[in-house]
Order: C-alpha cells, then sequence, then structure tokens
C-alpha cells in the first residue's frame, strides 16, 4: 500500500498480543437471550433444539479452526480451548475472539432452520460476545473445564427442581423461589423425588453434563503416567515440526471426526484416554466399522 500522510493514523492501533506457551480460552456468552429465548419459546427448563443447534454451531468451528482442541457448552455458552501452542492470528486477542465469535455466530443463524423449522428468525437477531482468558498450566486449564461443568450441574438442578415446582406444582416464580432458597443439592433432590417422582439421576446427561467438543480418535490405554496428566512434558517447550510433519498433522486432523459427547470429563480417566486433546499431536484414525 503507498504511503501517505494519512498513514500515521496506523500508530494509534495498540498491540494486544496474548502471553506465549499459554492456554486460551475463547468463551462466547448469548446476548439478550433470556429475552430471546422467551420470543421463541424454548422449552423450560432445558430446550433440546437449542442445545442442539449450539452443539452444531461448535462444531463448525472446530471442522474449520484446527487451532481448537477442544470446547465445553452450557445453556448459551461455549469455551473455546486453543492449544498453547497455537499461533493463530500472532495470539492477537481481538483477532481471536472476533473470529470465533462471527463464525459461531454466522452458523448459529445459519444452521437455525434445521433445529426450528416453524420458527423463522425474525429481528433483533441473536448475537454472542466474548472474552479471551489465558490459563499458565495444564492443571488450571482443566480447573476452568471443570468449573464450568459444576456450574452445569448446580445451575440445572436448581432450574430442573424450579420449573417442575411451576408446571407440575402449579407454583408461581416467587413462590418458586421461595421454596428453593437456601436449599442444597439434596434438598432439590428430595423435592423433586418425594413431591412429583423425579429421580435428577434420570435426566438426561446433555442438561446434567453439558456438551464437550473433540476430534476423536481411537482411546488409549489409561495410565498414571498419562501425557494427559504430566504438567512438565505437556509445558516443555515446543519443538519445532518440518513442514512435512506439519503438514502430515495438519492432514491427520482433517481426517478425525468432530464429535460431541456429554460425559464427565472432571476426572482424570477422561484426558488420559484422549492425550491428544492436550498434547495437541493427532491419535490414531479410528477404523471404521
Amino acid at each position: 500500500m503507498a504511503n501517505s500522510k494519512y498513514e500515521y493514523v496506523k500508530s494509534f492501533e495498540q498491540p494486544d498480543l496474548l502471553l506465549p506457551n499459554t492456554w486460551i480460552v475463547i468463551r462466547i456468552d448469548g446476548r439478550g437471550f433470556h429475552k430471546f429465548s422467551d420470543k421463541y419459546a424454548f422449552k423450560k427448563p432445558n430446550d433440546r433444539r437449542a442445545l442442539d443447534l449450539m452443539n452444531a454451531a461448535a462444531e463448525r468451528v472446530l471442522i474449520e479452526l484446527p487451532d481448537v482442541v477442544v470446547a465445553y457448552g452450557i445453556s448459551d455458552e461455549y469455551s473455546f480451548v486453543l492449544h498453547r501452542s497455537c499461533t493463530l492470528f500472532e495470539r492477537r486477542s481481538s483477532k481471536l475472539v472476533t473470529t470465533i465469535v462471527s463464525m459461531f455466530s454466522a452458523y448459529y443463524v445459519h444452521l437455525w432452520p434445521s433445529f426450528f423449522p416453524y420458527s423463522p428468525l425474525t429481528f433483533p437477531l441473536p448475537g454472542f460476545d466474548g472474552r479471551a482468558v489465558q490459563y499458565p498450566t495444564v492443571q488450571n486449564l482443566r480447573d476452568y473445564m471443570s468449573w464450568r461443568q459444576v456450574d452445569c450441574h448446580i445451575n440445572n438442578l436448581y432450574n430442573t427442581t424450579f420449573w417442575t415446582l411451576i408446571q407440575q406444582g402449579g407454583m408461581d416464580a416467587k413462590a418458586a423461589e421461595a421454596e428453593l432458597a437456601g436449599t442444597l443439592a439434596a434438598d432439590k433432590n428430595e423435592i423433586l423425588f418425594s413431591r412429583f417422582g423425579m429421580n435428577y439421576n434420570n435426566e438426561p446427561d446433555i442438561y446434567k453434563k453439558g456438551s464437550i467438543v473433540f476430534r476423536d480418535y481411537e482411546l488409549v490405554e489409561a495410565t498414571t503416567s498419562s501425557p494427559a496428566l504430566n504438567e512438565e512434558a505437556l509445558t516443555a517447550p515446543e519443538i519445532a515440526l518440518s513442514k512435512t510433519q506439519a503438514e502430515k498433522e495438519r492432514k491427520a486432523r482433517q481426517k478425525a471426526k468432530v464429535v460431541v459427547q456429554h460425559v464427565d470429563f472432571i476426572k482424570d480417566d477422561f484426558w488420559e484416554q484422549r492425550p491428544w486433546i492436550l498434547s495437541n499431536r493427532p491419535g490414531k484414525i479410528k477404523r471404521e466399522p
């Protein structure tokens, strides 16, 4: 681009590079989704169509951005994890956040008719905001993921009990809130079981555990020496791959199927059996049955 007297304005753009060798989480949240869910009559406490739509949009983000190693979603939020070795957009925070937010939003709108065929979107359209958070260690990252899954369980147990009191118990919102004030998890389970014959443990896992999205390879045998638990190995300086090796790994990632599962990943087993998520090295491609 030719120089001009106006080019000085470039100096106003400040660098926003994220720290190297840290895990990056891009967390997105729906904007005004309480009103949005009411507008399209989402089922309470959970609308499976809405959750499946969120998951479908997240899948597309992982397919298009191989730098995203895993993602986790609950309700109207999704967390996308970039490996500590990620160099996408030179680790510029604004570029990473806006790319993932805009891509997710675009797919959410594009895929909407597949999940809500009889409710065409009208203005105001759905939107999402986002932020970038850095975590220096694998344990920090796993604790973040665990926090979100625990939050999923706590919120879903409350919402399930709250809406059951309203829909089946005939209470209004204020009465239901008062009924649940100060209750523990055991109290809510007892309300559901003793009054409505509902065993919370039988609720679908997608509601209780949320949705984790990742590239799927053959599972490995879980051991205590698994790379998924070896902090030293996972935080050691990255060894630069040759162009041939990098291209081979890129193709391996493209071949891997992106899957959505509703499982407990707080325990070590999930990560031990899927070491490729934290190591960012492709696993063994599953054979078709």
